[in-house]
């Protein structure tokens, strides 16, 4: 069973509690019937996803975002994976560093954040702290500009000044760039960043269920609404409120329009449940036909930012292992990461292709 954390004021965790209450009885009730989201989800798969959903949606349709993020984070639920890690802010840029007190890579992770670039919430600090844990290396974590208030250029920009402030303590051969959802795509950007700058590029860049189009791309956008806490109505409006009077255009902020070849190696994850599956998959297979070093994994069985399950299912258990070992692979010299039953694109030498 997941663990619950309140945030916030007592009545809006209430608030939360009761819709999760609501959410459980209506699931368990639909599973006594036969009657499942998904036939190989149990009825705590599906409370978890259409409880995120339901808070997603009184988040971005508050009266105003600061509400919304309020409510979006005044109840979290977690697995109950224990993660041995010190947080310790930074100032400057303002952000985390996650320290496993056991140290097993050399790597150093920069971890870009998900949350639609509107969001930063607890679930998030959480990604970052169970990336330290499992891979065994320092996590900073920045606390970038978020929209609708800061619009792009100012991600682009934080994420440079993130991975200059890393790249001053760390030589880039042993920086490992990850970032999920709208973290995968400030991932993305950021390796065109550095090509634009002239400056080093990453050991290795992870986009784990990453937004590749900010625009209306694929049938999965909507087609998988009934199963993913994001919905393709919530992809749309983020990409609105990243580009608000569309002064940069879709082309320039989709990571998809851009070609990777001769940059980083990338190693992107999807779930085949999740609304961003299909631009995912064009953006992979797209980047292998221009001859960019990639390696592409998808699990059918599950929906957007599953990693975050950990080892409570077997994909996301999986799923955390490749992460693990494509990051040491990268900077410590362990076992490359090779395509498995899961992968659906594999292309370049580095991942043996």
């Amino acid at each position: 069973m997941p663990r619950l954390r309140f945030h916030g004021s007592f009545w809006t965790g209430l608030s939360s509690f009761l819709r999760l209450n609501r959410i459980a009885i209506a699931a368990y009730a639909r599973h006594a019937r036969g009657d499942r989201l998904a036939p190989d989800w149990d009825a705590n798969a599906e409370i978890g996803v259409r409880f995120w959903r339901a808070q997603f949606t009184r988040a971005m349709t508050a009266p105003d975002i600061a509400q919304g993020r309020r409510l979006f984070d005044s109840l979290q639920t977690e697995t109950d994976c224990v993660y041995d890690v010190e947080r310790r802010p930074e100032s400057a840029p303002v952000g985390d560093w996650f320290l496993p007190k056991t140290r097993r890579s050399k790597a150093t992770v920069l971890y870009l954040h998900g949350g639609g670039y509107a969001f930063y919430g607890q679930m998030s600090r959480r990604f970052a702290a169970m990336l330290a844990h499992h891979i065994g290396a320092p996590v900073f974590a920045p606390d970038y500009r978020l929209t609708p208030e800061h619009p792009h250029p100012a991600q682009k920009e934080d994420a440079l000044a993130a991975w200059r402030h890393v790249a001053a303590k760390v030589d880039p051969s042993e920086i490992v760039a990850i970032g999920d959802s709208a973290g995968g795509h400030m991932t993305l950007m950021l390796l065109q960043s550095l090509k634009e700058a002239g400056e080093p590029q990453p050991a290795l860049a992870v986009g784990l269920c990453p937004w590749t189009d900010i625009g209306e791309r694929g049938a999965s956008l909507h087609e998988n609404d009934r199963y993913d806490l994001v919905q393709g109505w919530m992809a749309l409006r983020f990409g609105e409120w990243l580009d608000p009077e569309e002064r940069f255009g879709r082309e320039a902020l989709s990571p998809i329009a851009h070609d990777y070849s001769g940059h980083a190696p990338i190693y992107l994850q999807a779930g085949g449940r999740e609304i961003l599956r299909d631009m995912i998959r064009d953006f992979a297979a797209r980047q292998a036909e221009l001859g960019a070093n990639l390696l592409f994994d998808e699990w059918p069985d599950m929906a957007h930012d599953f990693q975050l399950l950990d080892e409570t299912t077997a994909s996301s258990k999986a799923a955390v292992a490749r992460i693990v070992q494509a990051a040491r692979s990268a900077v410590d010299g362990d076992a490359p990461l090779r395509p498995i039953a899961e992968t659906r694109q594999a292309h370049g030498p580095y991942f043996g292709a």
